[in-house]
């Protein structure tokens, strides 16, 4: 046996990636939250949608990251923080899709981590290493 195939273990790596990408994006809506999502209020005043909207950002950051970190409905949660992020997308950065940033990387490279990331959670699940492993949800 390879030195490989010893230290593979897809669980652990689903563990890996749900902690990050649920924490980094907690961060996020952390700072949201203390800012009492004002620029999320002001990008929905701008297209006249309802700034109690601006709410559902705190399900997508806060509560999703949450239950996708501790492995409870992790592909529920993820289901919600890939929608959260693709309306951010759309919302704020929808410019800048094609756009290059100054250090020559993509210019919503970070969005489209969490997107994907959170994708990837939704299709992989929680793994063995969660909260709950007997729903379908995880």
């Amino acid at each position: 046996m390879s030195i490989l195939e010893k230290i593979q273990n897809k669980e652990i790596g689903t563990l890996i990636q749900r902690v990050s990408i649920g924490l980094l994006i907690l961060f996020h809506g952390i700072a949201n939250m203390n800012s009492n999502y004002s620029f999320i209020k002001s990008l929905l005043s701008g297209l006249s949608l309802p700034e109690f909207f601006s709410y559902g950002v705190f399900i997508g950051e806060i509560v999703a990251p949450i239950l996708i970190i501790i492995g409870y409905r992790a592909k529920l949660a993820s289901l919600v923080l890939t929608l959260n992020m693709f309306i951010a997308i759309l919302m704020a950065h929808v410019s800048e899709i094609f756009s290059i940033n100054q250090y020559g990387g993509w210019a919503i490279e970070l969005q489209a981590l969490y997107l994907f990331g959170s994708l990837s959670i939704m299709f992989l699940g929680a793994g063995k290493y969660a909260i709950s492993t007997n729903s379908k949800w995880d």
